[in-house]
């Protein structure tokens, strides 16, 4: 919990400062207090860090991106909120070389991953699922895809709210929802080699600047 609870922390703050205050009206807002209920964060730093959203702390943090070479050739993308960009950016580079990867550019990475808001609910008995998907359109669906009982409504970055509110609107219970960087051409890599990928990815997972990672791996 010593690095999930500051995450989800700056999650809630991040999507107060953007949306307000009022999860109701704020559906970034509703799903990360969401996320933090699951992960048993309790409610005093839920609140505590709804109202940081309207202070000093919040002007502090700063959402910031990285861009990175990984072992075997893997392009990683890094997204951070931080109250301290050097620090940020120090440790990132010291994960990168000592697992013999590179911070690339950044906007190196822009044409390999497009940005999507993801949204997976549960395919209970006797929902129909063409029928969510026609009626999702509108609220910026372009693919749903069903997995092991686990629907995933894909849609622009920039329909997240539309489409998040048009599932909602239809009684479905979200599992999770968030802006994913897909990869446009997902690469295989052997046994050996995501060993030693997973190694660079515990790093990264583990700092508390790191909200989310995403990587070209099939």
């Amino acid at each position: 919990m010593s690095k999930t609870f500051p995450k989800i922390g700056k999650a809630i703050t991040m999507a107060a400062k953007e949306g307000g205050n009022d999860p109701v009206n704020n559906s970034k807002l509703r799903l990360a207090i969401q996320a933090a209920k699951a992960a048993n964060m309790p409610k005093d730093n839920v609140d505590s860090a709804i109202k940081r959203a309207s202070g000093k702390d919040a002007a502090d943090i700063k959402e910031i991106n990285y861009e990175g070479k990984g072992p075997h050739g893997v392009m990683i993308f890094v997204e951070c909120a931080t109250d301290n960009t050097n620090r940020s950016i120090a440790n990132i580079k010291t994960y990168f070389n000592k697992t013999g990867g590179e911070i690339l550019p950044s906007g190196a990475l822009n044409f390999l991953f497009k940005r999507k808001a993801v949204i997976e609910f549960e395919v209970k008995p006797g929902m129909e699922v063409e029928e969510v998907e026609l009626s999702l359109i509108d609220s910026g669906l372009e693919e749903l895809e069903v997995e092991d009982g686990i629907a995933y409504a894909y849609g622009d970055f920039t329909d997240f709210g539309s489409l998040t509110a048009g599932v909602e609107a239809l009684g479905i219970e979200i599992r999770k929802a968030d802006l994913q960087r897909i990869p446009d051409n997902p690469k295989d890599f052997t046994e050996e080699q995501i060993n030693d990928i997973e190694v660079l990815l515990d790093k990264l997972d583990d700092d508390e600047d790191v909200q989310a990672v995403f990587t070209d791996v099939n």
